[in-house]
């Protein structure tokens, strides 16, 4: 007998397969480079990026990065817009939890806050780095103007001044101090920094819980502006 030979492919086949190809490159092409991206990020951190080992990481051409996102700038810019549009909906989960007190509100956003962080160390660290995106990109203005107003609506709940009210120094502070606290915990938790506070009181979870809330308690209600 002779040897067996696949029959070739029938045309159908071809375009099936064709069409595959396209709607990965087209479709979900740049998902799997956002992903990759993060998983360089996470490894490599910024310094070990480049849009050549994202398109290797995706199993992709070289150019294929470029096609879609134009430089490296383009698609860090959507790694760091990706990233403030889950941490608002984590923040929309937490004003939930919160319900109507206004020091519960704060205490549960910042925990989402913190827990964001801790939960994508790689996408916090890029989020905040403005030299390496386009801080002039609509979608990331957008995105991280809606995660910040969630948490600046919390602070003027917790200091009984309403949404549309023009904040006052004070008050300003007050949001600033809130946003300070929340986000420089995050960072001494990515930074390891809480490790040994976390030997002493327990694990990073009872700090998170304990401590954090501890400290928003400690924010108090400027007075009404004159």
């Amino acid at each position: 007998m002779g040897r067996g030979h696949s029959a070739p492919a029938k045309p159908a086949e071809k375009r099936k397969g064709a069409a595959a190809r396209q709607h990965y490159h087209h479709g979900a092409l740049k998902d799997a480079l956002v992903a990759a991206a993060e998983a360089i990020l996470l490894e490599n951190g910024v310094g070990g990026f480049s849009l050549r080992a994202a398109a290797r990481r995706a199993g992709v051409s070289p150019s294929a990065p470029a096609h879609h996102f134009g430089d490296a700038a383009g698609l860090l810019t959507e790694v760091a817009a990706r990233g403030f549009e889950e941490l608002a909906r984590d923040l929309r989960e937490a004003e939930e939890r919160g319900g109507a007190d206004p020091a519960a509100l704060l205490r549960e956003l910042g925990r989402a806050y913190v827990a964001f962080a801790l939960q994508h160390p790689a996408r916090v660290r890029l989020m905040f780095r403005r030299d390496m995106c386009d801080p002039q990109a609509e979608r990331l203005k957008q995105a991280a103007d809606e995660a910040y107003a969630l948490l600046e609506n919390a602070v003027r709940a917790f200091c009984g001044i309403a949404p549309e009210e023009a904040c006052d120094p004070r008050t300003m502070g007050m949001i600033l101090a809130a946003w300070s606290m929340v986000h420089g915990f995050a960072q001494l938790a990515l930074d390891g920094a809480l490790d040994v506070v976390a030997g002493e009181m327990g694990d990073l979870d009872t700090i998170l819980s304990q401590m954090l809330s501890a400290m928003l308690s400690a924010l108090t209600v400027p007075p009404p502006s004159k």
